[in-house]
């Protein structure tokens, strides 16, 4: 099992209950749910005129959105200067990969009325079955396009 996690599997538990724990504690206490593709649409409505950005319910929740998002970013941030590496690490990915495959997923999360994370996390955690349904073709997907690409040479 090393060779799957090299540098071990505690921390990837740790992360998924912080955030099971976290998305479990807004909903029992708000009923809200914390789909990140949602944020960043709520986000939008306070620099953009358009009107898929305007829309009352983007609008009436943006500010609790806001906080949640600003919230997951100065978490990271000091998780990074407090346990993060000693070092910038690096992907070794081009950036141009990383900008195509972030407007590819961009994309896909609007089509599919949520992102993986909110579908997988909220939406199935409130047993939705739309959610289920979109988990279920996110994998597949993913499954299918590794292939593909292992199959033709192409590597990560």
């Amino acid at each position: 099992m090393s060779h799957l996690f090299p540098l071990g599997w505690q921390h990837y538990l740790a992360g998924g209950l912080c955030i099971g724990l976290g998305v479990a504690l807004l909903y029992l206490a708000t009923g809200r749910l914390a789909g990140m593709s949602s944020v960043f649409t709520s986000s939008w409505s306070y620099v953009s005129m358009r009107a898929v950005f305007r829309q009352p319910r983007w609008l009436a929740s943006r500010a609790w959105r806001l906080q949640l998002a600003l919230g997951l970013v100065l978490g990271a941030a000091l998780w990074w200067l407090t346990l993060g590496p000693a070092e910038p690490m690096s992907t070794g990915v081009p950036a141009w990969r990383l900008l195509l495959g972030g407007v590819i997923a961009g994309f896909g999360a609007r089509l599919a009325g949520g992102c993986t994370s909110g579908h997988g996390i909220c939406g199935i955690g409130s047993l939705k079955l739309p959610s289920l349904l979109a988990v279920l073709t996110f994998m597949a997907t993913g499954f299918v396009a590794a292939q593909w690409l292992a199959a033709v040479g192409v590597a990560p």
